[in-house]
Protein backbone atom coordinates (compact mmCIF):
# COMPACT_ATOMS: atom_id res chain seq x y z
CA UNK A 1 0.00 0.00 0.00
CA UNK A 2 1.32 3.31 -0.89
CA UNK A 3 -0.09 6.05 1.06
CA UNK A 4 -0.68 9.84 -0.77
CA UNK A 5 -0.63 12.02 2.17
CA UNK A 6 -3.51 14.45 2.21
CA UNK A 7 -2.81 18.09 3.56
CA UNK A 8 -6.08 20.04 1.88
CA UNK A 9 -3.23 20.96 -1.11
CA UNK A 10 -3.03 19.41 -3.94
CA UNK A 11 -4.79 16.99 -6.98
CA UNK A 12 -4.92 14.14 -4.70
CA UNK A 13 -7.30 12.00 -6.98
CA UNK A 14 -4.94 12.46 -10.09
CA UNK A 15 -1.91 10.89 -8.43
CA UNK A 16 -3.55 8.67 -6.72
CA UNK A 17 -5.77 7.47 -9.81
CA UNK A 18 -2.20 7.92 -11.58
CA UNK A 19 -0.16 5.10 -9.26
CA UNK A 20 -3.24 2.80 -9.75
CA UNK A 21 -3.50 2.83 -13.61
CA UNK A 22 -0.07 1.44 -13.68
CA UNK A 23 -0.57 -1.21 -10.76
CA UNK A 24 -0.06 0.32 -7.45
CA UNK A 25 -2.82 -0.32 -4.04
CA UNK A 26 -2.97 3.16 -2.79
CA UNK A 27 -4.75 5.01 0.24
CA UNK A 28 -5.00 9.04 0.21
CA UNK A 29 -5.12 9.93 3.91
CA UNK A 30 -3.83 12.24 6.55
CA UNK A 31 -4.67 9.52 9.19
CA UNK A 32 -0.71 9.05 11.29
CA UNK A 33 -1.48 5.03 11.40
CA UNK A 34 -2.27 4.61 7.96
CA UNK A 35 0.52 6.43 6.51
CA UNK A 36 3.22 4.39 9.25
CA UNK A 37 1.83 1.01 7.83
CA UNK A 38 2.42 2.42 4.45
CA UNK A 39 5.21 0.57 2.09
CA UNK A 40 5.43 3.85 0.76
CA UNK A 41 4.80 7.31 0.73
CA UNK A 42 3.30 10.22 -1.98
CA UNK A 43 3.37 13.73 -0.95
CA UNK A 44 2.32 15.77 -3.77
CA UNK A 45 1.43 19.53 -3.41
CA UNK A 46 -0.25 22.44 -5.96
CA UNK A 47 -0.13 26.05 -3.74
CA UNK A 48 1.92 28.02 -1.78
CA UNK A 49 5.29 26.78 0.15
CA UNK A 50 3.60 28.59 3.10
CA UNK A 51 0.42 27.30 2.88
CA UNK A 52 1.54 24.09 2.63
CA UNK A 53 4.25 23.89 5.58
CA UNK A 54 1.13 25.73 7.64
CA UNK A 55 -1.23 23.14 7.04
CA UNK A 56 0.97 19.73 7.34
CA UNK A 57 1.81 21.28 11.28
CA UNK A 58 -1.97 21.81 11.56
CA UNK A 59 -2.82 18.14 11.05
CA UNK A 60 -0.18 16.43 12.87
CA UNK A 61 1.73 15.53 9.61
CA UNK A 62 5.16 17.11 9.94
CA UNK A 63 6.68 15.01 11.94
CA UNK A 64 5.60 11.65 10.37
CA UNK A 65 6.78 12.83 7.04
CA UNK A 66 10.02 13.28 8.70
CA UNK A 67 9.99 10.06 10.68
CA UNK A 68 9.19 8.05 8.02
CA UNK A 69 11.90 9.17 5.45
CA UNK A 70 14.64 8.64 7.90
CA UNK A 71 13.23 5.41 8.63
CA UNK A 72 14.12 4.10 5.00
CA UNK A 73 10.38 4.07 3.58
CA UNK A 74 10.43 4.79 -0.06
CA UNK A 75 9.36 8.35 -0.44
CA UNK A 76 8.19 10.40 -3.65
CA UNK A 77 7.88 14.08 -3.54
CA UNK A 78 5.64 15.70 -6.48
CA UNK A 79 5.80 19.57 -7.51
CA UNK A 80 5.69 20.99 -3.72
CA UNK A 81 6.14 18.04 -2.57
CA UNK A 82 9.72 18.77 -3.84
CA UNK A 83 9.87 21.67 -2.32
CA UNK A 84 8.88 20.91 0.86
CA UNK A 85 11.77 18.67 1.87
CA UNK A 86 14.47 21.61 1.43
CA UNK A 87 15.75 24.07 4.42
CA UNK A 88 13.71 27.17 3.12
CA UNK A 89 11.45 28.44 1.04
CA UNK A 90 10.71 31.99 -0.37
CA UNK A 91 7.19 32.21 -1.18
CA UNK A 92 5.18 35.06 0.59
CA UNK A 93 8.19 35.48 2.84
CA UNK A 94 10.95 33.09 4.35
CA UNK A 95 9.19 30.28 5.32
CA UNK A 96 11.41 26.72 6.80
CA UNK A 97 10.63 23.56 5.09
CA UNK A 98 11.08 19.63 6.39
CA UNK A 99 15.04 20.58 6.34
CA UNK A 100 15.55 16.60 4.64
CA UNK A 101 17.24 17.92 1.85
CA UNK A 102 19.57 20.84 2.22
CA UNK A 103 19.46 23.73 0.09
CA UNK A 104 16.66 26.32 -0.73
CA UNK A 105 13.73 27.13 -2.71
CA UNK A 106 13.75 30.50 -4.86
CA UNK A 107 11.79 32.44 -7.36
CA UNK A 108 12.63 32.12 -11.14
CA UNK A 109 14.46 35.27 -12.03
CA UNK A 110 14.59 35.39 -16.10
CA UNK A 111 14.64 37.54 -19.31
CA UNK A 112 11.22 39.13 -19.96
CA UNK A 113 10.48 36.75 -23.06
CA UNK A 114 10.28 33.56 -20.54
CA UNK A 115 6.48 33.75 -18.57
CA UNK A 116 6.25 32.94 -15.09
CA UNK A 117 5.38 30.68 -14.54
CA UNK A 118 6.72 27.86 -16.45
CA UNK A 119 4.02 25.80 -17.52
CA UNK A 120 3.61 22.88 -19.91
CA UNK A 121 5.72 20.47 -21.70
CA UNK A 122 9.57 21.01 -21.39
CA UNK A 123 12.80 17.75 -21.58
CA UNK A 124 14.45 16.20 -18.47
CA UNK A 125 18.42 15.97 -19.14
CA UNK A 126 19.37 12.55 -16.54
CA UNK A 127 22.49 13.66 -14.44
CA UNK A 128 22.72 10.06 -13.04
CA UNK A 129 21.47 6.33 -13.26
CA UNK A 130 18.81 5.77 -11.29
CA UNK A 131 15.61 2.85 -10.74
CA UNK A 132 13.35 5.24 -11.05
CA UNK A 133 14.17 6.37 -14.58
CA UNK A 134 14.38 2.81 -15.56
CA UNK A 135 13.59 2.72 -19.48
CA UNK A 136 13.15 6.43 -19.51
CA UNK A 137 15.52 7.97 -22.20
CA UNK A 138 17.05 11.54 -22.16
CA UNK A 139 15.74 14.00 -23.19
CA UNK A 140 11.70 12.90 -22.28
CA UNK A 141 9.25 15.01 -22.20
CA UNK A 142 7.64 15.89 -18.73
CA UNK A 143 4.67 18.55 -17.74
CA UNK A 144 5.76 21.23 -15.79
CA UNK A 145 3.65 23.98 -13.51
CA UNK A 146 5.75 26.09 -11.58
CA UNK A 147 7.01 29.79 -10.66
CA UNK A 148 9.91 28.40 -8.01
CA UNK A 149 12.76 25.68 -8.62
CA UNK A 150 14.92 24.03 -5.94
CA UNK A 151 18.27 24.86 -5.66
CA UNK A 152 20.52 22.36 -3.79
CA UNK A 153 23.94 22.77 -1.93
CA UNK A 154 24.59 18.65 -2.55
CA UNK A 155 25.85 18.46 -6.01
CA UNK A 156 25.11 14.35 -5.72
CA UNK A 157 21.25 14.93 -5.12
CA UNK A 158 20.66 15.75 -8.72
CA UNK A 159 18.37 13.24 -11.22
CA UNK A 160 17.24 15.72 -13.97
CA UNK A 161 17.99 19.10 -14.96
CA UNK A 162 15.30 20.83 -17.10
CA UNK A 163 16.33 24.08 -19.60
CA UNK A 164 14.07 27.33 -19.15
CA UNK A 165 16.61 29.99 -19.36
CA UNK A 166 18.65 28.53 -16.83
CA UNK A 167 19.40 24.81 -15.95
CA UNK A 168 16.93 24.01 -12.89
CA UNK A 169 16.58 21.39 -10.99
CA UNK A 170 13.83 19.54 -12.23
CA UNK A 171 14.08 16.23 -10.31
CA UNK A 172 16.33 14.63 -7.11
CA UNK A 173 17.14 11.79 -5.53
CA UNK A 174 18.76 11.01 -2.45
CA UNK A 175 19.22 7.54 -0.14
CA UNK A 176 15.18 6.64 -0.05
CA UNK A 177 13.96 9.92 -1.72
CA UNK A 178 12.91 10.79 -4.82
CA UNK A 179 11.27 13.98 -5.95
CA UNK A 180 10.10 15.84 -9.02
CA UNK A 181 8.76 19.05 -9.91
CA UNK A 182 7.30 18.19 -13.20
CA UNK A 183 3.94 15.96 -12.68
CA UNK A 184 4.09 12.55 -13.68
CA UNK A 185 0.67 12.07 -13.21
CA UNK A 186 -0.16 14.69 -16.04
CA UNK A 187 2.76 14.00 -18.04
CA UNK A 188 1.24 10.79 -20.19
CA UNK A 189 2.89 7.57 -20.70
CA UNK A 190 6.28 8.61 -19.79
CA UNK A 191 4.73 9.95 -16.35
CA UNK A 192 2.76 6.69 -15.81
CA UNK A 193 6.14 4.98 -16.34
CA UNK A 194 7.89 6.78 -13.70
CA UNK A 195 5.02 6.13 -11.44
CA UNK A 196 5.28 2.34 -12.01
CA UNK A 197 9.24 2.62 -11.40
CA UNK A 198 8.67 3.85 -7.96
CA UNK A 199 5.97 0.95 -6.99
CA UNK A 200 8.68 -1.56 -8.12
CA UNK A 201 11.16 0.39 -5.74
CA UNK A 202 8.18 0.11 -3.52
CA UNK A 203 8.33 -3.35 -3.57
CA UNK A 204 11.56 -3.92 -3.05
CA UNK A 205 12.59 -1.82 -0.49
CA UNK A 206 15.19 0.35 0.48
Amino acid sequence: MIAVIDYGMGNLRSVSKAIEHVGGSVVVTDNLLKIKDAKGVVLPGVGAFKDAVRNLKDRGLWEVIIEEVKEGKPFLGICLGLHLLFEVGYEFGRTEGLGIVKGEVVRFELPSEYKIPHMGWNRIKIQKKSEFLKDVRDGEFFYFVHSYYVKPKEKDVVLTLTDYGIDFVSSIEKDNIIATQFHPEKSQKAGLKLLKNFIEIVKKGV
